[in-house]
């Protein structure tokens, strides 16, 4: 028995597809080309195998995907990543906030902040530079975003170089897309026990 999950944790709950999966076996050359399988036969999730369908859509999205959340320079990996999470609280996305809280948590090596936020929401209490991040990331992925001059000017009053400015755009950006298709495919679901 499984149930839809509705609170935000940093344990990341089975994506139940709406579409079924490529299954590897049977996908095209081209489809495994896009999911670049590696000769290690690296897990792919059920996420990306369901991206697989539209094989010019995931040609394009993986890349982009890596090189926003992981390129070098600019902003750090755990910023991007508390980026990508203030655009799944708002979005109310509960397996992107787990995947991206639990990314956050492991990189800081400290659960302080996740815990904070997902106590708190928008009113956790944070440092000046967490803070702007969570709060412009929150603000742009609203739905029209509400991330203005005001959220900018808070972001460079906290330090933020025009480059780490730009990756927080990217990531929140990024997540807001990835949070709609990800209710559209598929839902998360924990599975209970049964007796």
């Amino acid at each position: 028995m499984s149930r839809i999950v509705h609170k935000f944790t940093r344990t990341v709950p089975h994506w139940q597809p709406r579409v079924t999966p490529v299954k590897l076996d049977e996908a095209t050359p081209e489809q495994l080309d896009a999911l670049k399988i590696t000769p290690s036969n690296t897990k792919v999730s059920d996420y990306v195998l369901t991206l697989a369908h539209d094989v010019e859509s995931l040609t394009v999205r993986s890349p982009l995907f890596n090189a926003i959340m992981y390129d070098a320079g600019g902003m750090s990996r755990s910023e991007r990543e508390l980026g990508a999470l203030g655009a799944s609280m708002v979005n109310r996305c509960i397996y992107c906030a787990a995947v991206h809280a639990d990314r956050h948590a492991k990189l800081e090596k400290d659960t302080g902040v996740t815990d904070e936020l997902f106590a708190k929401g928008e009113n956790a209490d944070l440092s000046v530079r967490n803070r702007a991040i969570f709060d412009f990331a929150r603000k742009a992925a609203e739905a029209p975003p509400a991330a203005g001059q005001a959220e900018m000017d808070a972001l460079r009053d906290a330090g933020l170089s025009d480059e780490e400015i730009l990756d927080l755009i990217l990531s929140s950006a990024l997540f807001g897309w990835a949070n709609r298709l990800m209710h559209v495919l598929g839902d998360p679901v924990r599975q209970e026990a049964t007796a």
